[in-house]
């Protein structure tokens, strides 16, 4: 549990920091240090990301830095199609989740690349544009259900540039946000693991909250002393060398599965040809 204690630590710090990433690392924590099978892993970290971030965001609240008609616009599609990414991943397999968890990955450290230059005070001179964020809200919370992802690399920048919020407001935004979709869509991947005859480890999603939580607490405070460009350049390249690790891996997983598959069937074919005739 020492391994688990500290993949906490280091997600709610992230959480706590930049309003995102945090979700990035769960999901691998969980498959490749505690060795949890693919799609539990998935449905542990919304919950993990969801129960984070929901303390992380108590801070914003109890300031009044929560832009609640952002929240609406953006949240309120985000836990729909969060709903929708959870029921889809009934049908596709977890190896391809955790592919597509690793292009994911490269496109949030794309994103954290491009940002970092926003105003941490004031207020973007963008004009808040309703439709895009209703849009965007959509396409993460899909994004989220299907590989548990809180997609706060994606929401941040839409609060800032869509929705005309400074970064300390996007962040504390972001976090109601992925509190809000995270927990929805883990109440309904319940439902696609029960199909599937597969459960969740509670006592780790209480210590990752827990721990987490506390993390993110801190990083709050401490974000507010470092400079968020350089921090996300440097977690960025963190993520890209992630990523690549775990596509490659995943991508020779399905490789060698495919194989055993088409071995098995010529096997079969085979065994059907050289069976004597009755």
């Amino acid at each position: 549990m020492i391994w688990a204690a500290l993949g906490a630590v280091v997600i709610g710090l992230s959480l706590g920091l930049m309003g995102s990433g945090g979700s990035i690392l769960t999901v691998p924590v969980l498959v490749y240090v505690l060795g949890h099978a693919d799609k539990p892993a998935i449905a542990e970290s919304l919950a993990i990301v969801g129960g984070i971030a929901l303390i992380g965001a108590l801070p914003g609240l109890m300031r009044r830095t929560v832009d609640w008609r952002s929240a609406v616009l953006f949240g309120l599609p985000a836990v729909a199609g969060t709903w929708i990414g959870a029921w889809i991943s009934l049908w596709v397999p977890g190896g391809v989740q955790l592919l597509v968890f690793a292009v994911v990955m490269l496109l949030a450290a794309g994103f954290m690349m491009r940002g970092g230059n926003s105003s941490d005070s004031g207020e973007s001179s963008a004009r808040p544009n309703a439709m895009l964020m209703l849009t965007e809200g959509l396409g993460v919370g899909v994004l989220t259900g299907l590989v548990g992802v809180g997609g706060g690399f994606l929401v941040v920048p839409a609060l800032v540039l869509l929705g005309g919020l400074s970064m300390r407001h996007a962040i504390a935004t972001s976090l109601v946000i992925i509190a809000g979709k995270s927990i929805v869509g883990f109440w309904k991947y319940l439902g696609v693991l029960s199909e599937l005859d597969l459960g969740v480890d509670w006592s780790v999603i209480w210590l990752f909250i827990a721990v987490g939580g506390v993390g993110a607490i801190a990083g709050g405070r401490v974000g507010r002393m470092i400079d968020q460009h350089r921090l996300k350049r440097a977690f960025a390249v963190f993520l890209v060398a992630m990523g690549l690790v775990i596509g490659i891996r995943e991508a020779m997983h399905l490789s060698r599965v495919e194989e055993s598959a088409e071995h098995e069937r010529s096997v079969e074919t085979l065994g059907g040809e050289s069976a004597p005739e009755a």
